[in-house]
């Protein structure tokens, strides 16, 4: 599902841009992708767009805002995870609304825990569904594979 993700990061500006589902479908096929991981990819494109649509904005003040984890939040985020959530959210890149819609589709994912890498996709997912781009060094960051980069 998370090469599926990444695939319509770098090949759609917008998620606007994306075909209708039927024909992203077929493209992804031709592109390599198997059946089952489309299917995720894609209902959970769906579940990223009803909670952007069904979440009420708050008011909030970047410097008092904070969030206090639910016990089954820390047990499927991982501590690694709400560490990055918290290093974002210091760095001015996600507000609470965007923290929570963040939380939210990290915890409709497999994955327990929510490793890092897979949380840095799904904060880039929900940056691109709002039309918002990082800056350049989050979006470093957030591309980051483990992997040495080369200076040039």
């Amino acid at each position: 599902m998370f090469d599926v993700l990444v695939y319509l990061y770098e090949n759609y500006y917008r998620p606007d841009a994306c075909p209708d589902t039927d024909t992203l479908a077929r493209k992804l096929t031709a592109a390599g992708f198997e059946g089952e991981e489309i299917s995720d990819a894609l209902s959970w494109l769906n579940g990223l767009a009803e909670v952007t649509q069904t979440t009420i904005p708050v008011a909030y003040s970047n410097n008092t805002s904070f969030r206090v984890y639910a016990d089954v939040e820390y047990e499927r985020l991982g501590a690694e995870s709400i560490g990055f959530l918290s290093f974002l959210d210091s760095a001015g890149v996600l507000n609470p609304l965007l923290r929570e819609i963040v939380i939210e589709r990290a915890l409709a994912t497999d994955e327990t825990p929510v490793q890092p890498d897979k949380l840095k996709i799904i904060v880039l997912m929900v940056l691109w569904s709002q039309g918002e781009e990082p800056d350049s060094l989050i979006l470093d960051e957030l591309l980051e594979d483990g992997e040495p980069r080369q200076l040039h």
